[in-house]
């Protein structure tokens, strides 16, 4: 594809099989939900995460195919190449952590089967997990029923995912947050000449929804710059 100076296409759609549709017409692909998985890793990446990736949990079934063992193995290979540990946050928020292993089942074989290291295995808690786990050069696998798994179609259909939240966050509040989703999107679009795809992680999810078009529309201020 020619390498354009802005992206030519900005769109807002929802759920899994929104964000692999996106990544199937070779869009950036921006994962949207704000209750907590894109919070969730927007704030690992303030806390110095070099990697930052998401997957479905074991038994989630959507209408695109998923695939989180391969995520697993990429973060597990992504880690190696880095030299780092992968911790992976994942639901239920509360209870016995055996039920957060039994979700992160599929990622966790999926980082074994590269010799992959994981230290720790968190919940999903927004801005807030960060003061559960030490972030910093860690390789992050958000395994989660919506936005995970939104991130893991993404990936199958082979697309560019980021991701993207409206919420505040351990380095930014107000409009900080979503003004710099808008600008992590422009920049690689510009970089691969693509346009974009902003996908509110749920339908149902009225915080996905607007925070979507939120960013959407800081994208278009952006790309016009």
């Amino acid at each position: 594809m020619t390498q354009q100076a802005v992206p030519p296409l900005v769109t807002v759609t929802a759920e899994a099989s929104g964000a692999a549709a996106a990544a199937r017409m070779g869009q950036i692909v921006v994962i949207v939900d704000v209750i907590d998985m894109s919070t969730t890793l927007e704030g690992a990446m303030d806390a110095g995460a070099v990697a930052v990736l998401g997957a479905s949990p074991q038994g989630v079934k959507a209408p695109v195919p998923l695939n989180p063992e391969s995520v697993g193995w990429l973060a597990g290979r992504l880690a190696q190449e880095k030299g780092a540990g992968i911790v992976v946050v994942t639901e239920p928020r509360v209870g016995p952590e055996e039920k957060r292993l039994e979700a992160a089942g599929p990622v966790l074989r999926g980082v074994r089967t590269v010799g992959g290291r994981v230290i720790g295995v968190v919940p999903n808690l927004g801005k807030e997990t960060a003061h559960l786990v030490d972030f910093a050069g860690k390789v992050v696998v958000a395994v989660t029923s919506a936005g995970g798994t939104a991130f893991d179609a993404a990936l199958q259909a082979g697309g560019e995912v980021v991701t993207g939240t409206v919420a505040r966050t351990l380095g930014l509040k107000g409009p900080e947050p979503a003004k710099r989703a808008a600008r992590r999107a422009v920049t690689l679009a510009r970089d691969r000449g693509k346009g974009i795809a902003v996908v509110a992680a749920s339908a149902n999810a009225w915080e996905d929804v607007l925070g979507a078009q939120c960013i959407a529309r800081y994208i278009y201020e952006e790309r016009f710059r």
